[in-house]
Parts: structure tokens; C-alpha cells; sequence
């Protein structure tokens, strides 16, 4: 075929003609190659070779014209002209470029967009769509600890993908994260609406009878109703909204270090509705007597008081996790941590408990790892009586293992099952609520019980950096936050007790306000403006002495 050799290149016309006797491709030798329209261009390019030594070319076919095909080899050449020759990394990047390109086969990328790009060290790949990026990133985040890579996972998985998945990259802007949202929001609705449905057809179904042909028939139709319709689902709310707003910013921010977009990170901008915390708020006489009226809870996260704590610790005694749940009570353990404690972790000497793992479930299974955050490795201090009891649970758990014999599993962990195995996250929880509903106390999560160890040392004055340290909060800011209603709680309290210390004489003060009540009400049949001391008449002044 005839070709043309430039600078650094080739320029080749190809045809697809074949011999009709053999059926092979006429290749140099077709007789209509003297008409310099008949094929078509094709160029190629030597790259320099790859990180191991192979060699690779650029390649282009398809163009109409000689003069088509050598435009696109000068922009070839200028485009590995771009790095200096002493820049290495610079031309094996270009090379890598025009490589992805020749496989693709998309165009070329802009020559003054590719330098700049080069100069300012960003990746030259601007076709990369947001998905591809964020399977990058999320595959750096695997060191995590599992929940928060789990976390992660579901928010590129479940919104950020489907909705933004397509984007490319570095076009990506603050109208496209509001269509996400919106987008999000309308299925909430959409959710909210298909649970009504489903929730009316389910009462309407128990009111049904099941006696009678017409009951029986209109039980199996609304039967067959329900199963057409959607599961019962979770609508995505505002403090959810507000963690895939941060997953997306925290991997746009990668983006941004490794300079693969420019220095401008769109989910900064995005605005969403404040989200909101639940405040703990504590188990008083009036919410207590709302729950038993209505059986709603005042707050989603309820605090026992010290009485109640008191009850269920009562209930519990003798329990085999009697001192898992006095520790959580007490030292406000999180659930993983209180199921993972090692022997080797407790010191009787100093009268302390090394907090520096717990067992996580994921799914229905159950894993080893370290506590939330950094904060949470930390050691607590035990009182004396809590020594005792575990040194109690100690000599119990050997002679259990006796017992057992070789079927005992040895995991080192101070709490486990009847067979020395981990404790199941989950059923720690359910068989908390078990006790609390046995104990007749208000309901609260295993997670609150940690709450309520909180408030305890709030009330028993313990400085709030001590309380922080202790819970494993990595500042103080954070306990203050959850806890602010607890502690206006105890601000009032302690108001109270202030007025207290103050000695008074009780007859005289419910004097005082009984007159002051007295003249703020006039008398039944005065006038508004009359007090005692004017002249009334008989009828008026008998009024005011009745």
C-alpha cells in the first residue's frame, strides 16, 4: 500500500479490495490505487516503550484524505513533543495517554488542556467518568476500619453511582449534586407513599373476619395485594443526605490532592436542609408516664436515671454478663467493646481494663477490630467492687471451661458464650431488651445504657475531660454536643440545690405569696380598681373578708 513517511510517523493508504479468484487482499498491487480517493488513511506513530521495556504504537485509520491523515499525526507529534526530553515521567505519561486513546478510540485530547494538565501534574485521563473514580477510591480505602469502609461502600453504591455515575469527572458541577438530591427526595416520597399503602392494606386485612365466603375472598384478594406491592422501606433522610454529601466530598478532595481535577470541589457548594440530632433527654416521671399513655418515646436516645440504672442492676445480679453490663453501665462502654474485652487486657494491680478491641458485626457475622476511633483505645479505671466481681467471673468462667473439656473454645475474652465462643453483637442486644422489659424499666438501646454511664459522671461532677476520655470521645466538644441536654438537666438541678442551701422560714414564704396572689385577683363584686384600703361599701367590704 502506498505511504508516506514524515517526521516521527507514518501515513499509509489502505484498501479493502480482494482478489475475486483467491480472496485474498489485493494489498499493494490493487489495480485502483492509482486513484488517490480510492481507501482510506491510515497513520501510525512509534511511543516510547512501556515501564517494562515493551514496545507500542499509535494507530489511526479511517481518514478520506492523505491531508486528514497528516493533521492527525501532527497533533500526534506535537502532543509527544509536550514533556522535555530529559522529563521521563513526563513522556511516559503522554505515551499512556495516546495508548488509552488508540484502545478507546476517542479523539485526541485538547494540545493547550494536555499541557496544562501536565504542568500542573493532574492526571492527562480528563475522559474519567465519576464511577471509575470513585472505584479508585474507594479501593485506597480498604485500611479503614471495616464499618467506616462499609459506610463508604453504601453511599457510592447505593446514591452517589447510579446518580452521578456518568458524569465525567472534571465536569462534574453543583447542579448535578442538586438533581441528586432532588432526585433522592422525590423517592422519599414516592417510599413514603408506597409504605401508606402497604400499612393501610395490612390493618385493613386484620379487621377483616375470617369466617364467612365474602370475608374469605376478600382476605385472599387484598392478600394477593400486598404481595404486589414494594417491601416496607426506609426513605433516605437529612442526616443521611448529609453523610453522602461528605462521602463525595472526601473523595473529591482525593481528586483534588492527587491533581486529577482542578482545585474546586463542588459538594463545598451543594446546600441541604440542617440535619438533626437526637438529644438525649433522661427518663422522668412525665415522660415516663407519656410512654405508658401513648408508648411513644420522648427522644430516640433515653437515659435512665440513677434509680432506674439502680433497677436494672438490681435485676441483673447473678447474671453470667452481670459484669459486662455493670461496665457498660458504668464505664460506658460501646457494645462491640463490651463483648470484646481480653484477659490480657486487665490489670488487677491497677485496678484497670485496657480498652483495645472489639468484635464488630458485619451482617450476621461477627469480626475482630479495633475500637471506632483512635480515642477509643484508651484504659478505663475500675472501682473495687467491680475488681472483685470480675475476679468472681474469673474463677466461674474456669470452672465452666472444666466443664466443657475439649469442647471449650479458649478465645482469651473475659465475656463470651457458655462454650467460651465471641458474644454475637446482636443477640447482646436483643437479650438487653429482654432484661429491661423483665426489670419493668423504660425502654432504652444497649447503646443508651452507655449514655447513661455518662450522665451519671455529669452528675456526679466528674469534669467533662474525664467523662470525654473515659467514653472515648477524641474531644471534648463532642461530649458537650450530645450530652447538652443532660446537662441543662443538671444545670437545673443544681439550681434547685443552690436555693436549698439557703435556709428559710417556710410559713413566712407561702405567706408572702399568698398575699401577693391575693392582691393580684380582685375580689368577687369589686370594682378593678378597689383595694382593701378604699371605702367601700358594707356589701363590697363583706365580699373582701369572705
Amino acid at each position: 500500500m502506498p505511504s508516506t513517511t514524515t517526521s516521527g510517523g507514518t501515513v499509509t493508504r489502505r484498501c479493502s479490495c480482494r482478489n475475486p479468484e483467491t480472496g485474498k487482499n489485493y494489498g499493494r498491487s490493487c489495480p485502483k490505487l492509482a486513484n488517490r480517493r480510492h481507501g482510506t488513511w491510515a497513520i501510525r506513530h512509534e511511543l516510547p516503550n512501556r515501564p517494562d521495556g515493551t514496545r507500542r504504537e499509535f494507530r489511526r485509520s479511517g481518514f478520506e484524505s492523505s491531508a486528514e491523515a497528516t493533521k492527525e499525526l501532527n497533533k500526534v507529534r506535537a502532543l509527544l513533543a509536550i514533556p522535555d526530553e530529559d522529563d521521563p515521567s513526563g513522556q511516559l505519561a503522554i505515551s499512556d495517554m495516546l495508548e488509552a486513546c488508540t484502545k478507546s478510540k476517542e479523539p485526541l485530547p485538547d494540545y493547550d488542556e494536555t499541557r496544562r494538565r501536565l504542568a500542573a501534574g493532574q492526571a492527562l485521563n480528563s475522559k474519567m467518568a465519576v464511577a471509575e473514580w470513585l472505584d479508585l477510591w474507594l479501593g485506597g480505602k480498604k485500611r479503614l476500619r471495616l464499618s467506616g469502609y462499609k459506610r463508604y461502600e453504601l453511599d457510592v453504591r447505593v446514591h452517589l453511582k447510579p446518580h452521578l455515575g456518568e458524569v465525567r469527572l472534571d465536569k462534574l458541577n453543583v447542579p448535578h449534586l442538586d438533581r441528586m438530591f432532588d432526585a433522592i427526595n422525590e423517592a422519599n416520597i414516592e417510599i413514603q407513599e408506597q409504605n401508606a399503602q402497604r400499612r393501610a392494606a395490612l390493618e385493613e386485612l386484620d379487621t377483616i373476619p375470617w369466617k364467612g365466603p365474602e370475608n374469605r375472598a376478600r382476605r385472599k384478594w387484598l392478600k394477593a395485594a400486598i404481595d404486589q406491592m414494594p417491601p416496607f422501606r426506609r426513605v433516605t433522610s437529612v442526616n443521611t443526605q448529609h453523610h453522602i454529601k461528605a462521602t463525595l466530598r472526601a473523595a473529591l478532595n482525593t481528586a483534588i490532592a492527587q491533581r486529577i481535577i482542578p482545585n474546586y470541589n463542588p459538594a463545598e457548594h451543594v446546600e441541604l436542609e440542617p440535619g438533626t440530632k437526637p438529644k438525649a433527654l433522661v427518663w422522668t416521671d412525665e415522660r415516663v408516664a407519656h410512654w405508658l399513655a401513648t408508648g411513644e418515646k420522648p427522644s430516640p436516645v433515653m437515659v435512665w436515671t440513677p434509680e432506674q440504672t439502680g433497677r436494672f442492676l438490681d435485676h441483673i445480679v447473678g447474671h453470667r454478663l452481670e459484669v459486662m453490663w455493670r461496665l457498660i453501665a458504668f464505664r460506658g462502654l460501646r457494645r462491640g467493646e463490651g463483648c470484646g474485652p481480653r484477659w490480657i487486657d486487665f490489670s488487677k494491680k491497677s485496678r484497670s481494663l485496657k480498652i483495645a478491641t472489639q468484635l464488630i458485626q458485619d451482617g450476621w457475622d461477627v469480626l475482630e477490630g479495633l475500637p471506632k476511633t483512635n480515642s477509643g483505645i484508651r484504659s478505663i479505671a475500675l472501682d473495687d467492687e467491680t475488681v472483685e466481681l470480675l475476679d468472681l467471673h474469673k474463677a466461674a468462667q474456669a470452672e465452666q471451661k472444666r466443664k466443657w473439656g475439649d469442647a471449650w473454645k479458649d478465645t482469651g475474652r473475659i465475656f463470651t458464650e457458655e462454650d467460651g465462643s465471641w458474644l454475637h453483637p446482636g443477640k447482646i442486644s436483643d437479650l438487653f431488651e429482654r432484661l429491661v422489659d423483665e426489670a419493668g424499666l423504660p425502654p432504652i438501646r444497649l447503646h443508651d445504657l452507655r449514655h447513661g454511664a455518662a450522665t451519671l459522671m455529669l452528675a456526679a461532677d466528674v469534669d467533662i475531660k474525664v467523662v470525654s476520655e473515659t467514653l472515648g470521645h477524641s474531644d471534648t466538644r463532642i461530649t458537650r454536643d450530645i450530652y447538652q441536654s443532660v446537662l441543662d438537666d443538671l444545670a437545673r438541678a443544681a439550681a434547685e440545690a443552690v436555693v436549698k442551701l439557703v435556709p428559710r422560714a417556710p410559713r413566712a414564704i407561702r405567706s408572702l405569696i399568698e398575699q401577693r396572689a391575693a392582691r393580684r385577683a380582685p375580689a368577687i363584686g369589686a370594682s378593678p380598681l378597689c383595694t382593701c384600703e378604699c371605702t367601700c361599701g358594707a356589701a363590697q367590704k363583706e365580699a373582701h373578708t369572705a
